[in-house]
């Protein structure tokens, strides 16, 4: 698979570098970030952190904003961070131009529903092709974890509870933990998989985290964030994590609201949560 650069900067030490490739699962070309720790040019291998970003963002959003460069270059860690849906000509997106569906919006499913199931497939994408492109072109081990923020807290959670194993730990901040029940997860999950809601509770960390596990996980949750009780519902989580014996730990954290200044307040924390997980 042929990969084009776009940008290529040192950054503590290490390389942030940006790529397009053309995405088979997407149907599209699609942007992806890496940071590359001072380790690999040493010549070493490292573990990967994949960082799934939320609604309206893009690769840059977490490399540009959360600071995490610092401490992935101290700890060893390549940090990877795809676009949030595929785009592009030819790429459906909301009809009315809303924010929350649609293009910046894919919500880590595989649709099933036209328009949309050719293209809007970030399951696939986020669990097999970009581990397989990464995990060939760069010297990374199979060491993995996940983290993201908001819709891509749903992401993270949801990916790493249907697929144990496959990662070491997962972190979320603001996560959309009960997609089922919020006008954001609703208005996605009906659109993009159909009316049958069963199949939208394989895509809800409440609902599979009841199920049972014991990856690590650490949530992170603003208490002063405006989509708390509508949206976010983390609660729901702890509830549900309590009843199945799940080792999830939920910190509310006073006064932080649902931005990065917030994501960058804690993001070593979570690096540091993943590395003494590998």
């Amino acid at each position: 698979m042929s990969l084009e650069v776009v940008s290529n900067t040192k950054c503590f030490g290490g390389w942030h570098k940006q790529y397009r490739h053309d995405s088979s699962a997407l149907s599209c070309s699609m942007r992806f970030a890496v940071f590359l720790p001072p380790q690999v040019s040493k010549g070493e291998s490292v573990p990967v952190v994949y960082w799934l970003s939320g609604l309206t963002c893009t690769d840059e959003n977490f490399m540009q904003k959360a600071g995490a460069q610092r401490v992935a270059a101290e700890l060893g860690i390549a940090l990877v961070a795809p676009d949030t849906s595929p785009r592009g000509d030819g790429v459906p997106d909301d009809p009315e131009g809303a924010y929350d569906f649609g293009h910046g919006a894919g919500f880590y499913v595989n649709a099933t529903e036209a328009p949309w199931s050719q293209h809007y497939r970030m399951y696939d994408y986020v669990l097999q092709e970009l581990p397989q492109l990464v995990e060939t072109v760069f010297p990374v081990t199979q060491q993995r974890a996940i983290s993201g923020h908001s819709m891509g807290g749903h992401g993270a959670l949801t990916i790493a509870l249907k697929n144990p194993g496959r990662y070491s730990s997962v972190t979320a901040f603001s996560p959309i933990a009960n997609p089922v029940d919020c006008p954001w997860g609703q208005k996605a999950l009906r659109q993009y998989l159909g009316s049958d809601q069963q199949a939208w509770r394989e895509h809800d960390a409440s609902v599979l985290i009841a199920r049972g596990g014991s990856m690590p996980m650490l949530v992170d949750q603003g208490d002063s964030d405006n989509f708390l009780q509508e949206q976010l519902k983390p609660q729901t989580l702890a509830n549900a994590a309590e009843k199945s014996n799940y080792p999830l730990t939920l910190r509310m954290q006073q006064g932080y609201d649902h931005s990065y200044y917030f994501i960058a307040s804690f993001i070593e924390e979570h690096l540091r949560f993943h590395s003494e997980n590998w």
